[in-house]
């Protein structure tokens, strides 16, 4: 008996290969093959619809809800909010309160968060480094973080009182005179953007630190190579490579230093703390919006208003910080 073997493509009309449909160009419409075109297709939608679901139900719904009653004459107390269109805006931008929350918003702003970005920068750069311990020095910048705002408005407090504050006795002991550290706009704010630069500095350094770990070392090597010194380094290598993080970080800085409530807020605790001072000398945005929306306006429309004025406000300043990095980075004249 002897055993033929046939080599070859298969015989038209057999069930060898992949069947008489596909040979046809036909489509597989099997489950199977359906399934696998749909986890193909939509099973990416799937995945990222969470977050828009939330988004849309968390976001987007309040944002354009806080619009609509920014239109109205929205007093929590009555029973009628009647519609008066852009009349909120324009007493808004007639209101000199307002303004002066704004200049407190932007100055408070200005103060805390170009040094909190540039000391977060050095200090990520000294924990990059070869030290002893340096885990638990990465791990100790995050404790501001995690302490409660109450304990370091308490702590900030007592540390810029007029009588007996720290700060004054330090400044006595160079021959200045005891700052009334509420009492006048600039020192009001380089109070609170003192107290907002201990908190978040520690913050912006993990995410640089990380981010330059993410740089490969042959960068560096070879620059010492060439002669280039540590500073060489960090402003033609580091700097550059840390722009997309640079912008992140500035972008998340300006949504929370012009959003900034708590911290000015517990500075001036005592009678209507509210109003950021007697005259009003730290009181920023946030806070002016909620004296307007809550007690003792109870003007919800009012308050909507400002808060859709403080959200046209970070937009404009997020996009004037990202074009002036981008700027900068694409500049010639600075390459170094």
């Amino acid at each position: 008996m002897s055993l033929h073997l046939e080599v070859g493509p298969p015989r038209e009309g057999s069930r060898a290969g992949s069947g008489p449909a596909r040979q046809h160009g036909r489509p597989d419409r099997s489950p199977r093959a359906w399934l696998s075109r749909f986890d193909l297709l939509l099973s990416p939608y799937f995945y990222i619809a969470p977050f828009f679901v939330l988004f849309a139900i968390f976001g987007a719904y309040p944002l354009g809800y806080t619009l609509w009653v920014s239109l109205h004459d929205w007093d929590l107390l009555a029973e009628e909010q009647p519609f008066v269109g852009l009349d909120n805006y324009t007493r808004l931008l007639g209101d000199a309160d307002f303004w002066n929350s704004v200049v407190n918003t932007l100055g408070i702003f200005a103060l805390s968060t170009v040094p909190q970005l540039l000391l977060a920068l050095w200090l990520a750069h000294l924990l990059n480094r070869r030290l002893r311990a340096r885990t638990l020095f990465r791990m100790g910048v995050l404790i501001p973080n995690i302490t409660s705002t109450a304990a370091v408005a308490i702590v900030f407090g007592q540390l810029f009182s007029r009588e007996f504050g720290m700060i004054n006795w330090l400044l006595d002991l160079v021959g200045v005179d005891g700052i009334d550290w509420k009492a006048s706009k600039l020192t009001a704010w380089i109070a609170v953007s003192t107290m907002v630069d201990w908190r978040w500095t520690g913050y912006n350094a993990l995410i640089f630190l990380a981010a330059m770990q993410a740089i490969p070392r042959d960068l560096y090597e070879a620059a010492a190579i060439d002669g280039a010194r540590q500073a060489r380094q960090f402003w033609s290598i580091t700097v550059p490579l840390l722009k997309p993080t640079i912008i992140f970080c500035v972008i998340v800085s300006t949504i929370g230093g012009l959003q900034l409530f708590t911290e000015p807020l517990l500075f001036n605790s005592g009678t209507n703390p509210i109003r950021g001072g007697p005259m009003r000398e730290s009181q920023t945005m946030t806070m002016y919006m909620f004296e307007n929306a809550f007690a003792p306006n109870f003007n919800f429309g009012y308050g909507s208003a400002v808060a859709w004025m403080l959200f046209a406000l970070i937009v404009v300043v997020a996009l004037i910080n990202v074009l002036i990095i981008r700027r900068l980075g694409n500049d010639p004249g600075g390459r170094q």
